[in-house]
C-alpha cells in the first residue's frame, strides 16, 4: 500500500519537464526511478514494521488491550 502511494511522490509529468516524448502523454513521467522508490518503501516499511513488533513482542500492547468492541471476555483470575 505504502508503495503505490510512494509512486505519486514527487513525480513530474513530461508537460512539466518541457520534453514530450513522441507518443507518450504529456502526463506520462519524465524520470521515472522504480527501483529508488523500492528501496525507500522497503525501508520505511522495514522501521515501521520493526517498531510495531518490537512494541508487540515486549507485551507493552496485548490483545487486551486493542479489543476495543469487547469480544474477548473478562480477564480470568490470576490464580487460574
Amino acid at each position: 500500500m505504502v508503495f503505490f502511494i510512494a509512486l505519486q511522490v514527487r513525480t513530474r509529468s513530461q508537460a512539466e519537464a518541457g520534453s514530450i516524448v513522441p507518443g507518450t502523454p504529456a502526463s506520462a513521467p519524465s524520470e521515472f526511478n522504480m527501483k529508488r522508490r523500492m528501496i525507500w518503501t522497503t525501508v520505511a516499511a522495514v522501521l515501521l514494521w520493526s517498531v510495531i513488533a518490537a512494541i508487540i513482542l515486549s507485551g507493552r500492547v496485548t490483545l487486551r488491550d486493542i479489543d476495543w468492541f469487547g469480544r474477548l471476555g473478562p480477564e480470568a483470575p490470576a490464580g487460574q
